[in-house]
C-alpha cells in the first residue's frame, strides 16, 4: 500500500525545556519557574515548553498513520542534538522527507527507516527528534497497511516475540518526590521513583545524608502503605552525577562505600542508582569511570544496580557502554536515538550481552510516543520501560499501562479466534 500524503501539525509535550548547564550553575527557582538567563544555544530562557511535531503519514486507502517528534527535557547537553522546535524543524519535514515517503510503499520498517535516516541536509544528519517521529510514523504505516499491531511488526522484522506479560513500569518523580511517591505506591508501579537528586546541597547532602533519609523514608513508605506483601517494588534513583561530585568521579572506594549504605537502607527493596558520576568532558571518560565504579560494587558483591545515562545517547554509545560492561544496565533514551528502530536494536543489543536494558525517554515526549514505545517494548521485552510523559505520575502510568493492556488484550483476542 502506498504513501500518498505526509502532514505536519505543531503541538506541546508533557513537560518542558529545561537548560541543564544553566541549572547545574546553580539558577534558582521561582514556582515552576528558573530564574537567570540561559546559557545553552537556543534557549530563550532556562526554563520553556516543550514542543513537538506530529507526522501523519497517509495511505492510498485512506487510514492517516501518525508519530511524534520529541526530544529530551536537557536538549543541547551531553552531547546531544540543539534545542528542538516546531517552526524550524516542520520545514525540514516538508522539505526533504516527504518528497522521499509520497510514493513508498509501506511494507518495509526497517527498509524505509534506513531510508529515512540516510537523508542528510547540508551534509548533516537529520535532528534526532525528527527521526525519532517519522520512523513512529513509518512503524504505524507498515502496520495499518499490513493489518498487523505496530508490536507484531517489530517482532516479524526482528525474529523476536510479543510479550504475554507487562514489562515493568518506571515512574518518575520530578521535585514533588514525596507526594508523587504516594502515587506509585497506590498505583503498583514495579520501579520508582527516579526523584530527581540533580544537586548536592539539597538533595544529595554533602555528606549524602540527604538521600539516605529519603531512602530510608520511601523504604518505610512502602512498608506501610503497600496493598500486599507481594508488593516490592525496585528502587530506582537517578542522582544526576551527585555521587561522584561528593566523593569523587574517579574514587570507586568512596562512591562505593556510600552507594553500599544505601543499599542496605533500601531493604528489604532492591535499589538501582542512576548516573552516578558525571563526567562533563567526553563518553569515553564517562565509560571508563562508570565501568571502574561497576567492577568495584561487584567485586564487593554488592547486589545495587548502576543505571548508564549520561554519554549514553546513540545505539554506538549504548554498545559501547554494554561492551565495556559501564553499568549493570543502560538506559536507552529513546528520542536520543533518533529512529525508533536504533531503540529497537539498542534493547536487543544489551539483552543479546547480559546488560539490563531499560527503554526510557524523557517527561518531555508525548502520548503517542509513549504509545509507539510500548509496542517497542512488548516486542523486544527489556528490563523495565518508562513511564511517560509528564511528571504527575497518574498521567504518563496510565498511557504506558492502558496501551500494554490493550496489545495484550488484543492479541489474547486474536488467538481465541
Amino acid at each position: 500500500m502506498k504513501i500518498t500524503n505526509v502532514v505536519c501539525s505543531a503541538g506541546r509535550t508533557g513537560f518542558y525545556f529545561d537548560d541543564q548547564r544553566a541549572i547545574k550553575k546553580g539558577a534558582g527557582h521561582d514556582g515552576v519557574f528558573y530564574i537567570g538567563e540561559p546559557v545553552t544555544d537556543g534557549f530563550r530562557s532556562i526554563r520553556q515548553a516543550g514542543e513537538s511535531i506530529s507526522v501523519m503519514i497517509v495511505l492510498e486507502d485512506g487510514q492517516v498513520a501518525y508519530g511524534d517528534c520529541a526530544a529530551v527535557q536537557y536538549s543541547g547537553a551531553g552531547g546531544r542534538d540543539p534545542l528542538f522546535l516546531a517552526e524550524d524543524f516542520i520545514p525540514v519535514i516538508e522539505n526533504y522527507i516527504k518528497p522521499e515517503l509520497i510514493g513508498k510503499e509501506a511494507n518495509d520498517f526497517r527498509g524505509l527507516c534506513k531510508m529515512m535516516e540516510a537523508i542528510e541536509v547540508d551534509g548533516k544528519r537529520l535532528h534526532t527528534a525528527i527521526r525519532y517521529g517519522v520512523s513512529q510514523a513509518l512503524l504505524d504505516a507498515v502496520a495499518k497497511a499490513s493489518g498487523r499491531m505496530m508490536c507484531e511488526v517489530v517482532a516479524d522484522e526482528y525474529g523476536c516475540s510479543v510479550s504475554e506479560t507487562p514489562v515493568p513500569i518506571f515512574t518518575q518523580s520530578g521535585d514533588a518526590r514525596y507526594d508523587n511517591a504516594d502515587k506509585m505506591i497506590i498505583k503498583g508501579a514495579q520501579v520508582l521513583p527516579h526523584a530527581l537528586i540533580n544537586n548536592v546541597e539539597t538533595k544529595l547532602g554533602k555528606d549524602g545524608q540527604l538521600l539516605a533519609d529519603y531512602v530510608a523514608w520511601l523504604r518505610d513508605r512502602i512498608l506501610a502503605y503497600r496493598s500486599d506483601e507481594s508488593y516490592a517494588p525496585v528502587m530506582h534513583i537517578d542522582v544526576y552525577g551527585t555521587i561522584g561530585a561528593v566523593f569523587g568521579n574517579n574514587n570507586y572506594t568512596a562512591m562505593a562505600d556510600y552507594i553500599q549504605k544505601l543499599e542496605e537502607i533500601a531493604k528489604p527493596f532492591k535499589l538501582r542508582i542512576e548516573g552516578p558520576m558525571d563526567c562533563d568532558c567526553d563518553r569515553e571518560t564517562q565509560m571508563v569511570a562508570l565501568a571502574g565504579l561497576t567492577a568495584e560494587l561487584d567485586k564487593r558483591g554488592a547486589t545495587v544496580e548502576l543505571v548508564a545515562d549520561e554519554w549514553c545517547n546513540t545505539l554506538e554509545d549504548i554498545k559501547l557502554f554494554a561492551d565495556n560492561k559501564a553499568g549493570h544496565m543502560v538506559q536507552i533514551k529513546t528520542p536520543d536515538l533518533g529512529g525508533i528502530n536504533n531503540t529497537i536494536e539498542a534493547v536487543l543489543y544489551c539483552k543479546e550481552k547480559g546488560i539490563g536494558a531499560y527503554q526510557g525517554g524523557t517527561c518531555n515526549e508525548t502520548d503517542r510516543s509513549a504509545q509507539v514505545c510500548v509496542h517497542c517494548a512488548m516486542a523486544t521485552q527489556p528490563a523495565q520501560i518508562l513511564a511517560k510523559p509528564g511528571m504527575g505520575v497518574d498521567e504518563g502510568f496510565m498511557i504506558v499501562y492502558n496501551e500494554m493492556n490493550r496489545i495484550m488484550a488484543m492479541r489474547k483476542a486474536k488467538a481465541a479466534k
